[in-house]
């Protein structure tokens, strides 16, 4: 009972201090607050269009945080999200560019494995660099996201250039490595259901077997894990296949689902954002899907905001670092705890 009005109470402090710095900065840039949040409420829930592009942007976030969670609880802090969305990317590229003719289910199922085989491999090279000779993943992870993202600007350059476009990106990939579409005319496609049925894969892994449980001891405590006879190598080895591979999985949709064709900028920082939406998340599949969805709110009403009353997008990115600063503070002062 004590925890659960804690908990009320520290949300309530939250929402009221985001709610006013937000209010704050707006009167800071001279626009009018009724009609900038008039503004950031029609850009999320004004249209069915609105809605499905909340719902769009949501999804690379959501696959993205589920990687990143899973990382976490094992103790592997994968910062690498954003390279490992290229890597997906670059492969579902790759191989509607190398077999054209493939049928559409057959296309989107080997997509989906060579997208997320190659995001997870590329996560694994930190993985085992930690596990093996203990070396920070941190610092591995982010020196490979600028590998990954420099490696597509050379693929749409050279090899998977469409050469008869002056601009560095490569051909439109054939109709059959497209995702259905599931609200027209919106932009709304099937990698959204993809994202939530990953986020109950993950939670039934995580939560509901004994490896995740072995995953999840190793992430408390590895040498209380290696003393019980967890092998807390392979299971953190694992722990980042499956992290890099739900992150190559989002820039799989990226492509499939939107863009068709892979170019430079991909991701808007969507591997980054991911860690955010985790952590606002308490790295728990549930509250991703929220969390998730939130932080694409968000971005959607700031941008609704900027083109009808000239208030920066930035404001958004000042909300969401003040939000992670907010959900650290409620674990120092309210004790409220992680799921």
């Amino acid at each position: 009972m004590k925890r659960s009005v804690s908990n009320v109470l520290s949300l309530t402090v939250v929402t009221g201090i985001v709610l006013g710095v937000s209010l704050i900065l707006i009167a800071m840039v001279g626009s009018s607050i009724p009609s900038s949040l008039s503004s950031f409420i029609r850009g999320i829930v004004g249209s069915t269009y609105s809605i499905g592009e909340v719902l769009v942007r949501a999804t690379p976030l959501m696959l993205a945080a589920l990687g990143v969670s899973v990382g976490f609880r094992t103790g592997f802090i994968n910062i690498g999200a954003e390279g490992q969305i290229y890597l997906g990317a670059i492969a579902i590229t790759w191989l509607g560019m190398a077999f054209p003719s493939l049928p559409p289910v057959l296309m989107i199922s080997l997509a989906m494995l060579v997208g997320f085989l190659a995001g997870g491999l590329w996560s694994v090279i930190p993985g085992i660099l930690k596990a093996k000779f203990g070396l920070s993943e941190i610092i591995n992870t982010i020196m490979l996201n600028y590998i990954a993202i420099n490696l597509v600007g050379i693929l749409v350059r050279t090899s998977l250039k469409d050469p008869s476009y002056p601009y560095p990106m490569s051909p439109m990939l054939p109709p059959a490595s497209y995702f259905p579409m599931l609200l027209l005319p919106t932009r709304l496609h099937a990698g959204f259901l993809l994202a939530l049925i990953c986020a109950i894969l993950v939670y039934l892994l995580m939560f509901r077997t004994s490896t995740g449980f072995c995953m999840r001891a190793v992430g408390l405590n590895k040498r209380a894990s290696m003393c019980s006879g967890i092998s807390v190598r392979s299971h953190m080895v694992f722990s980042a296949l499956l992290s890099g591979g739900l992150a190559g999985l989002a820039g799989v949709s990226e492509i499939a689902g939107l863009h068709h064709r892979l170019i430079e900028g991909i991701s808007p920082s969507y591997g980054y954002l991911a860690i955010v939406v985790s952590l606002l998340g308490k790295n728990h599949p549930f509250w991703i899907i929220l969390s998730s969805l939130g932080i694409a709110a968000l971005q959607v009403g700031s941008m609704a905001m900027q083109r009808s009353s000239g208030v920066p997008t930035s404001i958004a990115s000042i909300i969401m670092g003040l939000l992670v600063i907010m959900i650290l503070a409620r674990k120092q002062f309210f004790g409220c705890k992680d799921v």
